[in-house]
């Protein structure tokens, strides 16, 4: 049990180090990597009776202490004064995901038990991420292989819309949409921006930032003792939806004190726990009942995707937001920051870098509101 515990919480380097050394395995992703690593783990062992028990803590421990420390380097004032049309695209973008994934989950609801926890991974996950999505699984009870099942159709349809996005997107949205003027002084991104790309765990071990780290990882143990605190205050069956959203708030909180978002690689370090979370998670589906298609949730991920991306696109047109705009705030919402900047240079335009980065880090502070907040709207409507 020790040894697997240990395998749970030091495989991601691995997972890393590959990713730095072999290009294939880095186009592949390091989410993919534990994902497939721990379903083969969980699938092709006979693990031990008590194994479940330490995959739920390890699960729910890794979102919760990744939380804080994504958000820890979010500079909401700054982009504020910025960003007016990104903040306008990403706002409808929100708002027609949340209308998409309620409508779809009562269409559902006949033959899909507890479809409202269906819309609350969608909205999660379509405004944020893949952390939002984790953390939505846990405030919600959401069976694991469910999840699982529901990630894998995600990223294989959001791989269809990248390709999309990076091929003749930016050419036919230009007959729809306003073409994107470029800015003669325009805030860039710096090659050690805090983004999900994997390179960007370099010099994670250097003394100065390891140590800095350190005091980050220390406030995100507190953020989340205290939530867990405060929780017990409310009744059990919200206690873990309130922790949740407890941790979301501090986190934001801890980002507006300077010196705690100047911490380098705090948005790494919260990607390596979401890593663990993935390797967990992956390991406690069973394989067997993802070999055959479930078409509805298949139909269900395709519907959000696809019609959150033609009304966003008739959203942008009547506000005359651009098409370069409308491309990056969406890759962000859907298919989460990580493929900003590949998406920014195929439509060779670095000027929307940061604000495709920002809208997304954004998107994650707001994800575990309205995906908690939400399924439980959807829970009363569809009764």
């Amino acid at each position: 049990m020790v040894l697997l515990a240990l395998f749970y919480l030091f495989f991601p380097v691995i997972v890393i180090m590959m990713c730095l050394r072999f290009e294939k395995v880095n186009k592949i992703g390091a989410v993919f990597v534990c994902y497939v690593v721990g379903a083969v783990l969980g699938n092709s062992l006979n693990l031990p009776n008590g194994v479940p028990a330490l995959q739920d803590t390890l699960s729910s421990a890794s979102v919760a202490v990744a939380l804080p420390l994504l958000l820890f380097s979010m500079d909401v004032r700054a982009w504020l004064k910025t960003a007016g049309k990104a903040i306008l695209s990403m706002t409808g973008a929100t708002i027609i995901i949340v209308a998409v994934a309620g409508l779809g989950s009562v269409i559902i609801a006949d033959h899909v038990e507890e479809s409202w926890k269906m819309a609350g991974l969608a909205i999660s996950v379509y405004t944020g991420g893949t952390p939002n999505m984790a953390a939505i699984k846990t405030a919600l009870d959401v069976d694991p292989t469910t999840y699982i099942i529901m990630h894998t159709y995600d990223t294989l349809i959001s791989l269809v819309y990248i390709i999309f996005c990076i091929t003749i997107a930016q050419k036919l949205l230009n007959r729809f949409l306003p073409r994107f003027e470029k800015l003669k002084d325009c805030i860039s991104v710096n090659e050690d921006g805090e983004t999900e790309d994997i390179h960007s765990y370099r010099n994670m071990l250097n003394a100065q930032v390891f140590k800095r780290l350190g005091i980050a990882l220390i406030l995100s143990f507190l953020i989340l003792g205290t939530a867990l605190g405060a929780s017990g205050l409310f009744p059990k069956a919200y206690s873990t939806a309130i922790t949740i959203l407890l941790i979301t708030s501090l986190g934001i909180g801890a980002s507006f004190i300077t010196k705690v978002r100047q911490i380098e690689k705090t948005y790494q370090l919260g990607m390596y726990f979401i890593l663990i979370f993935c390797l967990v998670v992956g390991s406690m589906a069973n394989i067997k009942d993802l070999i055959h298609i479930n078409w509805i949730l298949m139909s269900y991920i395709s519907f959000c995707i696809f019609g959150t991306v033609v009304l966003h696109a008739i959203f942008c047109k009547i506000f005359k937001i651009d098409t370069d705009t409308f491309i990056i705030t969406s890759i962000s919402a859907i298919c989460s920051p990580p493929f900003v900047p590949v998406v920014a240079n195929a439509l060779k335009n670095k000027q929307i870098i940061l604000s495709g980065l920002t809208t997304g880090i954004i998107g994650y502070a707001i994800g575990n509101y309205l995906g908690i907040s939400f399924a439980y709207i959807f829970k009363i409507i569809i009764g």
